[in-house]
């Protein structure tokens, strides 16, 4: 379990314990002071934490519940697939519904309308004639019109008097103010449809009586009401219908199929007032149809065909086919899923194996797709790893035998400057690798006589460096028997030793293991330095400004048996400086592969010769090191410094 997960557990815990504490606190108001302030503020409070709590356990319960990638696939899968198309049938539901229910009234309002119209074209015509005419086509008129309007009564309003049609109809005059006007109207407690129309010397009002027979003319398969407004304005008296005005409504026709349901719906319509001139009110045309209805209308000749050939069937057969699909894609994700979560759970064991330590775990391969090449590339990674891991325990162990031969080659240096009465020595050795092939070393031979060398193994690391341990172990050997008198015959020759040196290395070592050397016997009492160099490169000695280069007597050691070296010596005054150094120092390449070089070398040590033994060498080491820019040594680098007193 993971660090943050605890932590939310810890925080759930502390919150069950404070809604644990308010439910304690609430019971027992509950008997001490049921009823006050603050067992209302315990309570709305308990009720917030308890809320709150109930959030967090829920939602980690999701999260748990999802943490598996099988599980969180499903979920995403019903949030990608499943819920949008429940949207969108719900969508196409209620789409439907609200079409069905403002088609039902808008059939019903354009019946209305379309009546009126018809209506009103009477009067008009009516009052187009001559005042002579008027009566007779306004008996006409109601003949022609009493099929369709049943109780029409019209009313002619002229300068020689009032004539209704027909006589006994019993209807006065409409009120003076009205002008042009059709539409619905109000009037003795009944609906009517009217029209008034006006010309200069007359008006023509048509009346046609409202109830459940007209209405349910309008639009067969559905039911029209025509209701006063529930809540009248401000000021107005409300608009009562005298009873069995309307009657009651025919009922709607039998359902085709289960899901037939009747929808009602409502559309407001003006209705004029035959008392109130130019004061219109608003009544409430209801329409009540079922979808067989409306689309009867809409579509004749589809669910005309025959009885087979009916729009629900076509609709239930495409819902089938939607749902077979639909059954199809669910059973194909399933299965995708399955594919894909076996991958991760076969991953998710592997990883826990490589946790345990266990590198040698494979994955079976089963499929060919990209959790395929996945799941190769683990079983590669982990077989990899494994062999890293056998490589880094070897390494491992050869860096711990190298540690070794390091403290082992530390030890092989000096330890300390010999005693000397006129000479001071300082030497410093820095190795590219964790063991040197760089050697230096100085020896007193006896109470006269100081030995100083340098040397540069071919090569680097473990070999260089047992290479180094074996010239120093020969040339010590040698300088011993010296000290010894064993060789009191010989004079102590620096050739000779190297020749002898020469010998053991190339009958001890492989052909092609050798080194330079350089090898100098320092005489204290007349300060004389003979010496000898194999193939290193040459010392310099600094005197009041001035620098000499000594001599080279022969080539390398180790390469070549029975070899013969000369031998070289000079006097050192006070105040000399002799300085033995590597290739380390000397070679080392810039970015530009340019050498650090010998003279660069000789005019730092010029304008520093003057300092202690120990700047200089260590301004050498850093100025080495800024020349290549780089943390780590291309060589080994070995100095060592002599100064006469």
């Amino acid at each position: 379990m993971d660090k943050s997960l605890q932590e939310k557990l810890r925080k759930t815990g502390k919150l069950e314990r404070t809604v644990a504490v308010l439910l304690l606190v609430y019971v027992c108001l509950l008997l001490i002071a049921p009823h006050g302030l603050f067992i209302t503020l315990v309570e709305l409070t308990l009720l917030a934490v308890g809320g709150w709590l109930v959030f967090r356990v829920a939602r980690m319960g999701v999260r748990k519940v999802i943490w598996r990638l099988r599980n969180r696939l499903l979920v995403a899968y019903l949030f990608i697939a499943v819920v949008p198309v429940l949207l969108i049938v719900a969508l196409v539901g209620l789409s439907f519904f609200i079409l069905t229910r403002q088609l039902g009234a808008n059939v019903a309002t354009d019946e209305l309308e379309h009546r009126i119209a018809r209506l009103h074209a009477a009067t008009e015509a009516v009052a187009r004639y001559d005042a002579a005419s008027r009566a007779r086509a306004l008996r006409g008129a109601v003949h022609f019109l009493s099929g369709r309007f049943a109780g029409l009564s019209m009313i002619l309003r002229q300068s020689d008097g009032v004539s209704v049609a027909p006589e006994e109809a019993g209807v006065g005059a409409p009120p003076a103010g009205w002008g042009e006007e059709s539409g619905i109207l109000f009037h003795k407690h009944r609906f009517f449809l009217w029209s008034h129309s006006v010309v200069a010397d007359a008006d023509v009002t048509a009346l046609a009586p409202i109830d459940n027979s007209f209405l349910s003319g309008m639009a067969p398969g559905i039911v029209v009401k025509l209701e006063p407004p529930l809540r009248p304005r401000p000021g107005e008296e409300p608009l009562a219908l005298a009873p069995g005005a309307i009657g009651i409504a025919p009922p709607l026709p039998p359902p085709a199929n289960r899901f037939d349901w009747d929808f009602p719906w409502f559309a407001d319509v003006p209705v004029a007032v035959w008392e109130t001139p130019g004061k219109p009110r608003v009544a409430t045309l209801l329409a009540e149809t079922r979808p067989s209805v409306i689309l009867d209308r809409i579509f004749p000749e589809i669910t005309n065909l025959d009885e087979e050939a009916t729009l629900p069937v076509l609709v239930f057969a495409a819902a089938l086919l939607f749902l077979v699909v639909e059954c199809v894609a669910l059973v194909i994700g399933v299965s995708l899923t399955r594919t894909i979560t076996s991958a991760v759970h076969d991953l998710y064991e592997g990883t826990q194996r490589v946790i345990e330590g266990d590198f040698s775990w494979r994955i079976p391969v089963a499929r060919n797709d990209q959790l395929a090449e996945l799941t190769t590339s683990f079983n590669v990674m982990t077989g990899n790893v494994e062999r890293l891991l056998s490589v880094a325990r070897e390494k491992e162990r050869l860096q711990s035998e190298i540690e070794i031969a390091r403290e082992v080659q530390n030890q092989l240096y000096p330890k300390s400057m010999p005693s000397t009465r006129n000479l001071r020595l300082t030497a410093i050795c820095q190795p590219a690798r964790m063991v040197s092939g760089d050697y230096y070393d100085y020896l007193r031979v006896d109470d006269a006589h100081l030995a100083l060398s340098v040397g540069d193994v071919a090569g680097k690391g473990i070999s260089a460096a047992l290479l180094m341990a074996t010239v120093q172990s020969s040339l010590r050997a040698q300088l011993r028997a010296a000290a010894d008198g064993q060789a009191q015959r010989h004079e102590l020759s620096t050739a000779r030793l190297v020749s002898e040196l020469n010998d053991h290395l190339y009958t001890f070592t492989a052909p092609e293991k050798f080194a330079t050397f350089w090898l100098g016997i320092y005489e204290e009492e007349t300060g004389i330095l003979r010496y000898t160099n194999a193939g290193h490169l040459p010392p310099v000695l600094f005197r009041n400004g001035h620098t000499h280069n000594l001599e080279v007597n022969g080539m390398i050691v180790g390469a070549f048996p029975s070899i013969e070296y000369g031998e070289s010596h000079i006097e050192t005054l006070p105040g000399d400086l002799l300085v033995c150094y590597t290739d380390g120092i000397t070679e080392p390449e810039n970015e530009y592969g340019e050498m650090f070089g010998d003279q660069r070398l000789i005019e730092l040590i010029e304008k520093n010769a003057e300092r202690d033994q120990e700047q200089i060498a260590s301004m050498i080491m850093d100025a080495v090191r800024q020349w290549t820019s780089s943390p780590e040594l291309a060589d080994d680098m070995t100095l060592m410094l002599a100064r006469r007193l």
